[in-house]
């Protein structure tokens, strides 16, 4: 059977069949208007994420497409999910950079604080630096801050199940590490 085609097709035509479920008319909408809205935010300054935005914003078109009604223009309803994309990722970035920027002013102050002297052999904080900005901003948030899970995925903005695994992944990886300096430990006490 052949898959029919939609290219000829008006934009509010496509919305249509995409809302009785055609999953080719959707196609068909994403390849006529994928390198406008690409080209739309490449123009609004976005960069290296205009990829990522312009695919979201066919998933938010996609989420839609039950309440779509064609009293506009569809590009004017598409330009509008892409702007609610664009602010939506200036707000996370923002987010973002105000959590690396407290992040950085709180290692300030621990650096700049005296410590007491190591008696247990473990770097803790070299340990927990060696871990990826993902899996660190993870444990940061639950064990040093004292979040709970569902607010650190809320405030990294990632589902809970991939707060769940970071942790995880992290907490293993974190043990390895202390295992490795508890290893090189002995090993230094026994050359002395």
């Amino acid at each position: 059977m052949a898959t029919p085609n939609h290219d000829h097709l008006p934009d509010t035509e496509l919305m249509r069949l995409v809302q009785r479920g055609r999953q080719q008319a959707f196609v068909a909408l994403v390849r006529r208007h994928q390198n406008a809205l690409l080209n739309f935010f490449r123009a609004m300054g976005v960069g290296s994420d205009a990829e990522d935005m312009a695919q979201d914003t066919f998933a938010r078109l996609f989420n839609y497409r039950k309440r779509y009604k064609p009293t506009a223009k569809f590009t004017t309803f598409l330009y509008l999910l892409a702007r609610q994309v664009r602010i939506d990722g200036l707000r996370k970035n923002k987010r973002y950079a105000g959590l690396m920027e407290g992040f950085a002013r709180e290692r300030e102050v621990r650096e700049d604080t005296p410590r007491a002297p190591r008696t247990s052999g473990y770097d803790l904080d070299a340990a927990l630096a060696s871990l990826p900005e993902t899996m660190r901003s993870v444990v940061v948030l639950n064990v040093c801050r004292g979040l709970k899970y569902e607010e650190v995925a809320e405030a990294l903005e990632i589902p809970l199940g991939t707060v769940k695994s970071r942790m995880f992944v992290a907490l293993r990886k974190l043990k390895e590490l202390l295992d490795e300096q508890k290893t090189q430990r002995g090993e230094a006490a026994t050359k002395c």
